[in-house]
């Protein structure tokens, strides 16, 4: 199977037809990883989706997969959450490029916010390193308590709780536009040769 006929693209109104259907699949993955996850409601689901803060992935008229963004702090900071891939459409490569258009729509829409994300899941924060996040403490993240509110359907809230909100299982993770990630130029390994000749050449350290 490939995903060569599966769009990525910002979630637009008709697809609040697939919120129920997105909040089972969160609902499931968070069964089979065992891990603790905050619930959604279909309207919230739906609301994010007509708001243009979304990312769906369709193929045909089947959801494959989904993600959102939410802006917390009076703009400051911008979460991206919710990523889930059907369990078929899983191991393609789907959610590095719904996580990627996420990050894409965060930028164009708060340009200057600090992008975050709190998961338990390893792919994502692998995913999330590409990105150019770095993995922090919580008393990095907003402060925003609506924000931490939502964590409240999570089965390990009660751990946030006694950790005063400084720690949990989820890990997390920050991007910030102000410290963009240093990349690495295609003539890095060319320069690293050069140099290594030139020191051979003249007996440097």
């Amino acid at each position: 199977m490939n995903n060569n006929s599966i769009k990525v693209q910002f979630a637009e109104e008709e697809h609040t037809k697939y919120a129920e259907q997105i909040c089972q699949m969160i609902y499931e993955s968070a069964l089979q990883r065992g891990t603790g996850i905050a619930k959604r409601t279909p309207e919230y689901v739906s609301m994010k989706i007509t708001g243009g803060k979304a990312v769906v992935a369709i193929k045909g008229d089947e959801l494959v997969g989904f993600s959102y963004i939410e802006c917390w702090g009076h703009g400051d900071y911008v979460a991206t959450s919710g990523l889930i891939v059907r369990p078929e459409y899983r191991h393609m490569g789907l959610a590095a490029q719904i996580k990627a258009k996420t990050f894409e729509l965060a930028r164009l829409r708060f340009p200057f916010a600090k992008i975050f994300s709190i998961t338990t899941s390893l792919p994502v924060m692998k995913i999330n390193s590409r990105l150019g996040y770095k993995p922090v403490t919580f008393s990095e993240l907003t402060d925003d308590d609506e924000f931490w509110r939502g964590c409240e359907g999570c089965c390990n809230y009660d751990i946030l709780q006694r950790n005063n909100r400084r720690m949990c299982l989820c890990t997390g993770m920050l991007y910030d536009p102000k410290q963009p990630l240093k990349r690495q130029s295609f003539l890095s390994p060319y320069l690293m040769m050069l140099k290594n000749y030139f020191r051979k050449i003249f007996h440097l350290k």
